[in-house]
């Protein structure tokens, strides 16, 4: 587990080592790419993860701030994420 907090990790302590490094790449992906929306299904085709997993490591973005779930379900970036 993660215990110490830094920019890369942020939020993930609650998170084992390799989802802390999904969430740092999943947070550039969408660093690189603004306005970039995904559902669930999408986000799992384009990190080739399985569906728990992918949900485990957007939920934990969607509860640190960086990420929120639109009407329609998809994963977008906050204004304010970090």
């Amino acid at each position: 587990m993660i215990t110490s907090v830094n920019d890369s990790a942020r939020g993930a302590q609650s998170l084992g080592e390799a989802e802390a490094e999904l969430a740092s790449r999943i947070r550039g992906e969408y660093r690189e790419m603004p306005g970039l929306r995904l559902s669930p299904e999408q986000a799992t085709r384009l990190w080739s993860l399985d569906r728990g997993t992918c949900a485990l490591v957007l939920n934990q973005l969607v509860e640190t701030g960086f990420l929120r779930r639109d009407r329609d379900g998809r994963y977008e970036r906050t204004h304010g994420g970090y």
